[in-house]
């Protein structure tokens, strides 16, 4: 089923703009075109962010945070293994895949460890990241409060996914 899903959407745009007598292909070359700007414009920020983070991972001052961390983790009722994950996470997609693969490896996937580091990374998401992307294309200049909300409501996430995790 999953294999007719990129031709019939494939189809379906055709079909709408055919119906909205818009030619496709020249839709198609602005939208590339849009993209190309669009990639040209994130790619210091995204270049920054991506240097900055995996310095920080490579250094090990994350882990060392983490560490540092475990106590108020412990308070929460959250596992000190699931620290640097936790820390990890909003800033860096590939830093906390490779800690989750970590966790999977010392202590197995269907573990209780295992299960939370699995919602913590599936129900997460890079804030950091994410903010770069859509600030810097939206011109924002006052975040505000965005970022301190994401990193509150996933705490909040991570908490309470692992806490029903103990009845499952």
């Amino acid at each position: 089923m999953s294999a007719y899903i990129i031709p019939v959407l494939f189809l379906v745009v055709l079909a709408a703009s055919f119906i909205k007598r818009r030619e496709p292909y020249g839709g198609f070359i602005d939208g590339a075109k849009q993209a190309v700007d669009l990639t040209v414009n994130v790619f210091p920020y995204l270049l920054a962010i991506m240097v900055a983070v995996e310095a920080f991972r490579v250094s090990g001052a994350s882990a060392m945070l983490a560490n540092a961390l475990e106590p108020v983790l412990k308070s929460v009722g959250l596992p000190k293994e699931l620290a640097e994950l936790m820390f990890l996470r909003p800033v860096s997609g590939a830093g906390s895949l490779a800690v989750l693969d970590g966790i999977y490896t010392n202590y197995g996937a269907d573990s209780y460890v295992g299960r939370c580091a699995s919602v913590i990374y599936g129900s997460s998401e890079t804030i950091f990241y994410i903010s770069t992307i859509y600030f810097s294309q939206s011109h924002v200049k006052r975040l505000r409060y965005a970022i301190p909300v994401a990193l509150v409501a996933t705490l909040t996430g991570c908490i309470v996914g692992c806490y029903l995790l103990r009845f499952f």
